[in-house]
């Protein structure tokens, strides 16, 4: 079943704060105003979910714009669950940003059932002086039922584009039946993995001095095992990998956090 969900923000002339300025989207998926505090400029938008997860042959069809000076915190509202397949799942999802437009985007973990294959294409354009904070989280399935990398196939392809320069190609291909995720390289133990990136196109962003804040955070958190690497043009990218999902996601949140510190 292809699902679709676009999502388009605005700003008014009078005011700082973004708005959603339209929407669109068929079943499963419902769109959630989560803006709090009034006062708040950013939208903050859930996205939200009728179906337990994804079944054979869905095809999720994303599409998100931000406007041109307008901020969006985009979240999920539960882990997604890949049940089991024949054919497989896929996801494409496309987000467009606009000068001086800020994005966010902190899904919770992606959790594989036994026999999923599925397979996602993320492209994320930036305009200049636009701000980019993307994760994804992959666990092994469903570990305390005892399915550890028992899923067929995950995929997922991430590219990042800056005025349509291609900045960042993401390759990441599992397949337990043909990898050893024991072996040196790979998992090494741990059974969940996250990929965070952060990209400022403002000419005065010191990459240097975040990278070296996010180095420090993660030293300090002996339960996981991180990588930092600078990207080519403004984009800084770290792996993780640790034993849980809510463990990595609060990880994420912490990473956030310091970004805007």
């Amino acid at each position: 079943m292809i699902s679709e969900l676009k999502i388009l923000t605005g700003k008014r002339t009078d005011s700082a704060h973004t708005y959603l300025k339209e929407s669109y989207c068929t079943r499963p998926f419902k769109i959630a105003n989560v803006r709090e505090d009034r006062t708040d400029p950013v939208l903050r938008l859930m996205m939200m979910s009728s179906s337990p997860g994804m079944l054979d042959k869905d095809h999720y069809q994303l599409d998100i714009t931000v406007a041109a000076g307008t901020s969006l915190h985009l979240q999920t509202q539960a882990y997604q669950r890949l049940f089991s397949m024949e054919t497989g799942a896929q996801q494409q999802m496309t987000v467009r940003l606009q000068p001086r437009s800020t994005f966010t985007f902190l899904p919770h973990p992606l959790v594989p059932h036994e026999n999923a294959t599925y397979t996602a294409h993320t492209d994320l354009h930036l305009a200049v002086d636009c701000r980019l904070i993307w994760s994804e989280i992959i666990t092994c399935g469903r570990k305390l039922n005892g399915e550890v990398f028992l899923f067929s196939k995950l995929h997922s392809i991430t590219q990042v584009y800056h005025e349509e320069q291609l900045l960042l190609r993401d390759n990441l291909l599992m397949q337990p039946g043909l990898m050893d995720f024991e072996a040196m390289g790979w998992m090494e133990g741990y059974t969940h993995q996250a990929t965070f990136l952060f990209f400022d196109t403002h000419t005065n962003t010191t990459l240097n001095e975040i990278t070296d804040r996010l180095h420090r955070y993660l030293d300090t958190q002996p339960a996981l095992l991180a990588g930092v690497s600078r990207t080519h043009g403004s984009g800084v990218m770290v792996r993780l990998l640790g034993q849980g999902g809510e463990q990595l996601h609060a990880c994420l949140q912490q990473l956030v956090g310091l970004l805007s510190s």
